[in-house]
């Protein structure tokens, strides 16, 4: 990984330099615009609206729009005043129990490691952190902003969360917080009967992006010049639902039922389980883009080989029966001369 920024954690007289990793990446298929006949990229220009020039990088300058439609431009020299103080810190407000802090007001996630004179403070900051499980507050500045954000540790490595001030939190303000909506005891005696039967640990390794796959194995099924399947389209469903009670009960039947099936097969014999992990893999193999191209390439490629091999063996035996048949005639006598 490559560090994205360098500085200090400072914590009263005790100052641990570290440098930020991102801890998280987005895996999405990106596309670029382009022209479609023939493929190139369509590219966007900086043009001014007012006399439609196009506009170089070095001219362009940040601009506030007020209510009735000025504008206040704002040059390098005006951000040059703005407190940087904190540009190389990330400063430890306070330490408070993390269950205080609302999730919503978390952003983005970051690693920070240890410089290579910061291991033994880093560890001190960390080891006395999990024994209090505190976690720290902090101010620092990132991409010329300043953040608010929260100290934590996972893995034994300190995460720093990127966090909303608390005037960029909507309030809830919905019409249906103020209707008196009571739901039935047996209503909701059945609905918690289907949260318990719906009940696990999570493990976010089962879940799996599907659309991101799917879109990957079109791509590659285009590439490999093979046919492309449109899926069918999901059913639709109404979104009112008229008997509540019928469909909880239903949903919990369904729970029941899978979570049976799934029970079932794991109290499975050994020797039941080796053609499931089989299909399985098989599963697996099929369903990963490349591997589905390759293969899709090597059938044909087989089927063109037994092809010429059927042609081949065919045009040997029609040539052996034609001699055959030559050979059994029998001679026609020559005539004697009178």
């Amino acid at each position: 990984m490559r560090a994205i920024w360098s500085g200090v954690i400072s914590f009263g007289m005790v100052t641990v330099p570290v440098k930020m990793y991102g801890a998280t990446e987005e895996k999405r298929v990106a596309f670029h615009q382009v022209h479609a006949a023939d493929g190139g990229r369509v590219r966007q220009k900086r043009v001014c609206e007012l006399d439609g020039e196009e506009v170089p990088l070095s001219d362009v300058a940040k601009g506030y729009q007020l209510p009735d439609g000025d504008v206040v431009v704002l040059g390098d020299k005006d951000f040059e005043g703005l407190p940087e103080a904190l540009a190389k810190t990330i400063s430890v407000e306070a330490f408070v129990p993390e269950e205080q802090i609302d999730p919503i007001m978390y952003s983005r996630s970051y690693y920070l490691a240890p410089d290579k004179l910061g291991v033994r403070p880093y560890a001190l900051l960390r080891d006395a952190m999990e024994s209090s499980g505190r976690v720290a507050v902090v101010r620092f500045a990132l991409r010329e902003r300043e953040s608010l954000a929260a100290l934590r540790i996972r893995e034994g490595v300190l995460v720093l969360e990127t966090m909303l001030w608390s005037d960029e939190i909507r309030k809830p303000d919905f019409d249906f917080l103020d209707s008196k909506v009571e739901p039935k005891a047996a209503e909701l005696k059945m609905a918690e009967l289907l949260i318990d039967s719906l009940s696990d640990d999570f493990h976010p390794e089962e879940y799996q992006d599907t659309y991101r796959e799917a879109l990957e194995e079109i791509i590659e099924a285009k590439v490999a010049g093979r046919e492309v399947v449109t899926p069918p389209a999901p059913i639709e469903t109404g979104g009112q639902v008229i008997d509540l009670m019928a469909a909880l009960k239903a949903s919990v039947e369904a729970a029941k039922r899978t979570r049976g099936t799934g029970e079932e097969a794991a109290s499975s014999k050994p020797a039941a389980k080796a053609p499931a992990k089989a299909t399985a893999a098989a599963k697996k193999s099929a369903a990963t883009p490349k591997r589905a191209a390759k293969g899709a390439r090597a059938t044909a490629k087989s089927t063109e080989r037994h092809t010429a091999t059927s042609r081949k063996t065919s045009a040997a035996k029609s040539k052996a029966k034609a001699k055959s048949t030559s050979a059994e005639k029998p001679s026609s006598p020559r005539r004697r001369s009178a």
